[in-house]
């Protein structure tokens, strides 16, 4: 089975099932799949190669989804953008995989319109607007409009394996630099299966979908829907309130989140009798504080709380059923279905019950590796050292970078992290990214970005540094700066000015003594 196989099997077992929702639009699975394929076709008429990258950058709508498919029915890869991203983040993406045709709006065109330039690949834009004007952009570039690639005629499409290439999903690397994740078809076939079945997806399940899609929890919570021929509505919200609302009107079933919108929705009343209809709920990208849970079993007596835990890498690693919340507090489950999850050690041995080490994925979840990246490939991504004896190739795990420990029921406990990658509303986010920015403005002579406790992010982000020489910046002059270059998941909540940083044995800046230094920093917020 391959990817564009999840709506297009739907689509011919459920015609008529509602598939997509968004705003005033509803979409059927008959129609998606005819879109899908007039999409697909108008794709391979534009000149798109089998394995070629197709960059989507819009806001989650039915032409994204769409294009998804429409992507991976035509021997394409797609490689979703967040829209919250800047032209300096944008541009890295384009080019690091070589974009060869971008889909996207008019509006959105003119944020990155600057970064075409350094874009050797890209040929082909599509906008989706219909607005007649042609908009500013290289004349080099073919123009096209999403209609055209609806008109264009049926064509043969490239045969395609489970082992391609379906998608680069883009996240935070150690180095500063967003690192692409290569999922092939049967990584994300397995992940949607997987998470179906724990889940117990039906065909009468309606999903409100509000992470983003660019996001591995996002992309496969719309994916293992479409897989059961339930409906998905798509939704962009700018206040929690919305989500709530939206809930009871739609009659959801099911909704993924992430810490900070679940600290954020559990300070409203919930509608009466929303447990009715709201089958369960899910949280993944970080750990739900105890109130946090408490509040929400209360609020929703009825709906079930599916914890979990995830990697780009691997999508889904563990999820620990709602019946196990009060047995094992603080628990982030056991494996999921069709994965092993181990815990090891340095040296590749298992760790004993209680023992931390580094959590281990094996399984048909784990992704290709990191595009075009051969080194950070090689650091998560190597073989178990205790495998079934004559195997003539070894088989490659992932190893997180977590640290966890093991009960003797072989359910997992996140203890921390191994490197200094913070993790702030849900992304992982790396410090040397937000360094450079800050490098960049000249106005500092050193900084360091160091995570610590938030009440709704998860963790904050404080930036401490020492001014340049000869310069006197005030903290919202470096908040400005990060504003106007980093999404807004990346600008640091506070700036603080020292005359020199602490530095460790090595001589080295000693994150964990200012992370220990301003531990409190967002604790009266």
């Amino acid at each position: 089975m391959l990817f564009h196989h999840i709506p297009l099997n739907s689509a011919e077992s459920l015609p008529d099932n509602t598939a997509l929702i968004d705003k005033t639009e509803e979409i059927s699975y008959a129609s998606l799949a005819t879109r899908i394929k007039q999409i697909s076709a108008g794709l391979i008429a534009a000149g798109l190669k089998r394995h070629e990258r197709v960059g989507i950058y819009l806001p989650k709508s039915i032409p994204t989804v769409v294009s998804f498919f429409a992507t991976s029915q035509a021997g394409g890869v797609f490689v979703p953008i967040n829209p919250l991203l800047k032209v300096e983040q944008v541009s890295h993406i384009l080019c690091d995989c070589n974009i060869a045709i971008l889909i996207t709006s008019s509006d959105r065109l003119k944020i990155v319109n600057s970064a075409f330039g350094k874009c050797r690949d890209l040929r082909t834009i599509v906008l989706i607007d219909q607005k007649e004007e042609r908009p500013a952009s290289p004349s080099s570039l073919q123009l096209l409009r999403w209609q055209q690639l609806l008109d264009a005629p049926a064509i043969t499409v490239p045969e395609t394996i489970d082992t391609d290439m379906a998608a680069i999903l883009y996240t935070s690397g150690s180095t500063g630099k967003p690192k692409g994740v290569v999922l092939s078809h049967k990584n994300m076939v397995a992940g949607a299966n997987s998470v179906a079945r724990y889940l117990k997806i039906c065909s009468d399940d309606r999903t409100l979908s509000v992470l983003p899609l660019s996001f591995d929890y996002g992309l496969n919570q719309v994916a293992k829907s479409l897989l059961k021929g339930a409906t998905v509505k798509l939704m962009n919200y700018l206040f929690p309130k919305e989500v709530i609302n939206q809930l009871e009107r739609e009659r959801i079933t099911g909704l993924a989140g992430v810490p900070p919108l679940w600290i954020q929705l559990a300070q409203f009343s919930w509608p009466e009798g929303i447990t009715k209809h709201l089958r369960y709920i899910t949280n993944s990208g970080g750990t739900l504080p105890q109130s946090t849970l408490d509040t929400l079993r209360q609020s929703l007596p009825q709906t079930e709380i599916i914890l979990m835990y995830g990697l780009t890498e691997a999508f889904r690693s563990t999820w620990l059923p709602a019946d196990e919340i009060d047995q094992r507090p603080g628990s982030i489950g056991k494996a999921i279905p069709n994965a092993e999850v181990m815990v090891l050690r340095k040296d590749g041995t298992p760790c004993a019950p209680h023992e931390p080490g580094e959590l281990v994925h094996r399984g048909s979840l784990v992704a290709m590796g990191y595009w075009n990246n051969r080194e950070e490939t090689a650091k998560r991504f190597k073989p178990l050292q205790h495998q079934a004896a004559g195997l003539p190739f070894p088989e490659i795990a992932v190893w997180s970078g977590d640290t966890v420990y093991r009960d003797e029921d072989n359910y997992f406990y996140f203890v921390g992290r191994q490197d200094d990658m913070l993790k702030s509303s849900g992304y992982r986010i790396s410090p040397t990214e937000i360094e450079e920015v800050l490098y960049d403005s000249r106005l500092v002579g050193e900084a360091v970005a160091i995570g610590v406790p938030h009440p709704i992010l998860g963790q904050g982000i404080v930036v401490i540094a020492t001014p340049a020489n000869g310069i006197k910046p005030s903290p919202k002059s470096l908040i400005a700066v990060c504003k106007g270059r980093l999404p807004a998941y990346m600008v640091p909540g506070a700036v603080v000015f020292q005359t020199s940083l602490p530095r460790n044995a090595n001589g080295k800046i000693d994150r964990k003594k200012l992370a220990t230094e301003f531990a409190e920093t967002f604790q009266e917020e």
